[in-house]
């Protein structure tokens, strides 16, 4: 990588199904320059997660990527210049970087992802999985709106991928069963071996409402959805009384070239008095610390355990990011563009 250019990969045309190469432009641009205000960061890490498939296509909770854009990603760097007083050349810091190697930061609030100073001793690798969007989205979604409480059975889909290995273990240091359903025998065993889930459920080669009817006897009190499709209406149909469904993301139709179709049990919503509700994790920015505090906590004791999955090279970003699409990851999926 050449130290006076950037590299950096922006938007061509709207994207159908798996992103490629050709959806995109990749070139070497003049570094940007920092106004009042703001910082140069040179990008070490940067966050690979499945919405940044929805930025591509359509406004959400965010407008969508604009064609001509900069891809949209958050990540991790080092300040190599700020006209800021509060940062300093050298501070690694987070913030919303891009595919590129050299963003230009605002030092003031942003709605989305404000820039903010790693604590030292933080390794990038844990300030962008469990103290990261995933680690909160589990976190928050689990606790706040999944509302779970000790001796309750919670069931996670894409139980292997950054927020599910996150949300299974938290049910558990909660006093829960915690059921985790995910694609091939390798993610099973690692789900009830190393984190400790008391089941885990092959989506390729088992019958998902079949497994969660064995497993659940009682019912599902909590299911967080990370999937949508079929596994959302098994899920459904073995709902407890009262029971909770926390819509964190719909992974299976992000790439679909139709309009999903709806959960054919709904209806188990209103038989069992049950409650369906989607949340986005920046609407607790404002409870950061309650919970940075207690995941590092569970972290230092070792009850929570997190895995990451390193691509290596700019050049590689279309392909990282389909990796969680095609359940090639394992843990949190992570692309480094540099070394410190």
């Amino acid at each position: 990588m050449r130290s006076d250019t950037n590299r950096c990969w922006r938007l061509a045309t709207r994207p159908v199904g798996l992103i490629k190469d050709s959806d995109f432009t990749f070139g070497e641009e003049p570094i940007p320059e920092p106004k009042d205000g703001e910082i140069l960061v040179r990008t070490l890490y940067l966050s690979v997660d499945p919405t940044q498939r929805i930025w591509l296509d359509r406004d959400s909770y965010i407008p969508a990527v604009r064609i001509g854009d900069v891809m949209r990603a958050g990540g991790i760097g080092t300040v190599v210049r700020s006209n800021s007083p509060a940062f300093a050349p050298g501070d690694l810091v987070q913030g919303l970087l891009g595919w590129q190697d050299y963003a230009v930061l605002a030092t003031g609030e942003d709605p989305l992802l404000p820039a903010t100073k790693l604590p030292p001793g933080l390794a990038p690798e844990l300030a962008l999985s469990v103290f990261g969007v995933t680690g909160l989205t589990a976190y928050f979604g689990l606790l706040d709106i999944g509302r779970v409480k000790q001796g309750e059975t919670v069931v996670v889909s894409g139980a292997a991928g950054a927020t599910g290995m996150m949300v299974g273990q938290i049910a558990r240091i909660k006093g829960c069963r915690a059921i985790g359903i995910a694609g091939g025998p390798e993610k099973c065993a690692w789900l009830t071996g190393e984190l400790g889930f008391d089941a885990a459920i092959d989506y390729r080669s088992e019958d998902v409402e079949a497994r969660l009817g064995e497993l659940c006897p009682s019912g599902i009190d909590v299911y967080f959805d990370n999937v949508g499709g079929a596994i959302l209406d098994a899920a459904l149909a073995h709902l407890a009384m009262r029971g909770r469904v926390v819509l964190c993301g719909s992974i299976g139709d992000y790439n679909a070239s139709e309009a999903p179709a709806g959960p054919r049990n709904y209806l188990s919503l209103l038989m069992k008095r049950g409650r369906m509700e989607g949340f986005i994790v920046t609407d607790y920015f404002g409870r950061l610390g309650e919970a940075l505090s207690e995941l590092g906590g569970w972290v230092s004791s070792g009850k929570l355990k997190n895995r990451v999955d390193i691509q290596e090279g700019l050049e590689k970003a279309p392909a990282t990011l389909n990796r969680l699409f095609t359940s090639a990851n394992v843990g949190k999926q992570l692309l480094k563009v540099a070394d410190r």
